[in-house]
């Protein structure tokens, strides 16, 4: 299949101008054959919604959404919204769309509250991590610091994913000397394509918003043994389609099964056992 990777900048709060822009985004990238477009998280809103006064929330099926689906038939999206979602629960969610309308939406679970990241104040935690089949393959997606959570992406590939998609809004930090984002990122891709033989497709923004959020880009993807694949630039927007293979994961999986080793039913005791003992449930 090949997966192009929209590593653009947002407009602050424009919903309607991010989805014209995804929208020429996808038909260009149909017309490069290909399968799946991939933009960043929360990409139809930009990132600092403490600077938004309007209500930039909309359903995972609102029919903006599915009618970029059907922009190019043959093209699936993964596009990342702030979900209104049941009750009085908004999320920072990604879904994926192809021509039938929604396949599959993920709610990050893990909410970063801490340095300038405020996304407690804006959204609810997800409450489930799925794998889910789509034409192409089963896939299943990680919200930026969902990534750096590795139970979810072990659960998301003993769930049969073959594809790990993440969408991040990854900015340096004001602590640069303990923390270099793109290290960082690189070590956690190429860990998880090794060691859970998947193909991982990192799709990070680029530009500013505010003083202190500066998205730095360095979109790319790992194949199952560990290799880059395709990478693009840093600090600037870059559009790049690329061919993969996903008889490779199986191949992989079969020269050394390790994710077949997973032991679900040991794992599930224990975690069970510490959740009894006052661990975080």
């Amino acid at each position: 299949m090949r997966i192009t990777l929209a590593q653009v900048a947002s407009e602050l709060g424009d919903v309607d101008a991010n989805l014209a822009r995804a929208t020429e985004i996808v038909a260009d990238s149909a017309g490069d054959d290909s399968g799946l477009v991939v933009f960043p998280e929360l990409f139809l809103t930009g990132y600092a919604l403490s600077q938004v006064d309007e209500d930039v929330s909309m359903a995972a099926d609102d029919p903006r959404l599915t009618a970029l689906a059907s922009v190019a038939p043959q093209t699936d999206v993964l596009i990342g919204l702030y979900e209104d979602g049941h009750g009085v629960h908004n999320y920072n969610a990604a879904s994926y769309l192809d021509a039938n309308g929604v396949v599959h939406t993920h709610r990050k679970l893990y909410l970063p509250t801490y340095d300038v990241f405020e996304e407690r104040k804006h959204f609810s935690p997800g409450q489930s991590m799925r794998a889910f089949n789509t034409r192409h393959g089963r896939m299943a997606t990680l919200i930026c610091n969902d990534a750096w959570q590795p139970h979810l992406a072990f659960l998301a590939v003993q769930d049969g994913a073959l594809v790990l998609l993440m969408p991040t809004n990854s900015s340096q930090s004001r602590f640069p000397e303990r923390y270099d984002s793109k290290t960082y990122w690189r070590d956690i891709t190429v860990f998880y394509a090794r060691m859970f033989q998947c193909f991982v497709v990192f799709c990070n923004r680029v530009g500013d918003e505010g003083e202190h959020l500066r998205f730095w880009g360095g979109s790319h993807i790992v194949d199952p043994w560990g290799e880059i694949v395709c990478e693009l630039p840093e600090d600037e927007q870059a559009i790049h389609t690329t061919e993969i293979n996903l008889a490779n994961v199986r191949k992989r999986r079969r020269e050394v099964p390790l994710v077949r080793e997973a032991r679900l039913g040991l794992l599930a005791r224990e975690a069970n056992r510490l959740a009894d003992e006052g661990g975080d449930a």
